[in-house]
């Protein structure tokens, strides 16, 4: 991830898995919120069977990456994250849920220092029985891998490139940036922000047996922070 002197300012990373009918919104919506900087959008396509990527509009500045198959939500960031240019990366889900005006709030947060902005859905936009279990979830896993972060659910984040060198692709990752990023060092902040009622379809990432698998994460991230290498160079 070489950064170079035509590199954007922000790279915007996008996980589509099954979105027609949301992406060309979500498109002129991210559009609009970044009409003002420098950007790319790596759109990344998860295995989606419908038509998502022949929706997706052609642009000088919007790159799409296609998986084979579907490999879950943690390896479409992943791999946007390793394909990115920009400075500061952002990502955002591709159902809309995620409001793309509140980009440039995440962005005036890392100008002020922070290294990863994490937002966190102030008014969820969900079922009952999906809000009772993201917030059982969340709260295990702040107090046990001691992020301090509210809402790791919420995909909509912004982050200094480097961020992502502190990052592990395992499945389930994606709900551990916070840990990741706080064990290695960096500066971590949290704004509230926008969560919209489900246009389209339902959830690409249903609840399934989803809590004893970040369970599972939850201590092999825990025994990873604790195994991590701390050292710095003295300067001669």
């Amino acid at each position: 991830m070489t950064q170079t002197a035509s590199s954007p300012e922000v790279s915007v990373i996008v996980p589509l898995f099954n979105e027609e009918e949301s992406i060309a919104i979500l498109q002129s919506e991210l559009s609009a919120a970044l009409k003002d900087l420098d950007y790319e959008i790596v759109f990344v396509d998860d295995g989606s069977v419908d038509r998502t990527v022949e929706r997706i509009e052609s642009k000088a500045n919007v790159r799409v990456i296609q998986f084979e198959k579907n490999a879950g939500q943690s390896a479409a960031i992943y791999a946007g994250l390793e394909a990115a240019h920009g400075a500061t990366v952002v990502l955002i889900d591709g159902d809309l849920q995620n409001d793309p005006a509140d980009i440039p709030r995440l962005l005036a947060e890392i100008a002020r220092g922070a290294d990863l902005v994490c937002g966190y859905r102030a008014q969820r936009r969900d079922t009952l029985v999906k809000r009772l279990t993201s917030w059982i979830a969340n709260a295990v896993r702040s107090r046990f891998t001691k992020d301090g972060v509210r809402d790791t659910g919420c995909t909509l984040k912004a982050m200094r490139r480097e961020c992502v060198s502190a990052l592990v692709p395992f499945k389930g990752m994606h709900r551990f940036i916070p840990a990741l990023v706080k064990g290695a060092g960096y500066r971590l902040v949290e704004i509230p922000v926008n969560h919209r009622p489900r246009r389209f379809g339902q959830s690409k990432y249903g609840l399934g047996n989803r809590a004893m698998r970040a369970t599972i994460d939850m201590f092999g991230v825990r025994w990873l922070l604790s195994r991590r290498l701390n050292y710095k160079i003295r300067e001669s």
